[in-house]
């Protein structure tokens, strides 16, 4: 009888030991599969492996965003990306962080179609960005233009006298670290100011004069920084037409002969929300009812303004 009992036992033992192995194996496959799936699918950061176009979004505040110039070099050498949607979304930024994503464009655009589809916002160092596209598309009520540069700094000479402190430097020259928050701004800072400003504009200027085939002073308000509705920056041709993802889809297929059937998958720049860090960001996110890349997008983007440096190229209706 205990010999009975003993192989039943026994038995118990043996049939939960496999059916450990193949719950295990079950969760391998299904790692696995799903790995397989994310990479392929339209929110991952590699677009999948099948014959696709890549949708790239240029959003918040611009700057010289080494991930992102990463991200649209590999969108140009992936053989599966047939074309690509620059999504624009934006007040602007640094004027080098426009430049720099300008580039990145053209040089993909020598190897694929590139299209701008533009929302609320394209304007200043965004409208850069929409510039280096083959065609942009707006809504008819997309804010955009304001062409120009800026370089702003505070003035604190007076607060700092009320406060009974006085800022004191050594340098090599009169234009050494000028203009100075800690120091009135002399006529001769200023002037060197405004010619940096200057060439920054002419540049900013000429390249909408070459990339949209226009005479910028014909343009009413353009060299002063003006916006323009979508619908009025169509009639003085800064942007193509009104439409949005579906008419970029439909003018790539006409007139680059890329498939319609071929499905719009996201490419994003890898993330770095690992360990604790990651854990406390999604933990936050999921707290106010938000997805962890939506809290980090809005983490950037807060944080960004504040290290804005450098020539400026950034609309906001509180500033004009």
């Amino acid at each position: 009888m205990s010999l009975d009992a003993e192989r039943i036992v026994e038995r118990r033992r043996l049939k939960r030991r496999v059916s450990a192995w193949r719950i295990a194996a079950v969760l391998l496959a299904l790692l696995f599969v799903g790995s397989i799936v994310m990479s392929g699918s339209e929110n991952g950061g590699t677009g999948g492996i099948l014959p696709h176009v890549a949708r790239i979004s240029i959003d918040g505040v611009i700057t010289n965003d080494r991930k992102m110039i990463d991200l649209i070099d590999r969108v140009r050498k992936a053989d599966q990306v047939k074309a690509v949607i620059i999504e624009v979304n934006s007040p602007g930024g640094t004027t080098t962080g426009g430049e720099a994503l300008y580039d990145a464009i053209r040089r993909l655009s020598e190897e694929k179609p590139v299209v701008a589809t533009c929302g609320t916002l394209a304007t200043s160092a965004a409208y850069i960005v929409a510039l280096a596209s083959d065609r942009i598309f707006v809504y008819g009520n997309t804010i955009t233009g304001s062409v120009g540069v800026i370089f702003q700094w505070a003035n604190v000479t007076e607060l700092m006298k009320t406060l009974g402190i006085q800022f004191e430097d050594v340098k090599s020259g009169s234009l050494k670290a000028v203009p100075s928050p800690f120091e009135p701004t002399t006529e001769e800072a200023r002037e060197v100011t405004e010619e940096m400003v200057d060439d920054a504009m002419e540049w900013f200027v000429g390249l909408v004069k070459a990339r949209r085939n226009i005479t910028p002073d014909a343009i009413p308000g353009l060299t002063e920084g003006r916006i323009y509705s979508g619908r009025q920056a169509v009639d003085y041709k800064l942007v193509d037409q009104i439409g949005d993802e579906l008419a970029a889809r439909a003018w790539l297929s006409k007139e680059r002969g890329i498939q319609a059937g071929l499905r719009v998958r996201q490419w994003k720049p890898p993330t770095e929300e690992t360990g604790f860090l990651g854990f406390a960001t999604q933990s936050i996110a999921a707290a106010l009812g938000l997805s962890g890349s939506k809290f980090a997008g809005l983490l950037d983007e807060a944080t960004s303004v504040l290290e804005l440096d450098g020539l400026v190229s950034v609309w906001h209706p509180a500033s004009n």
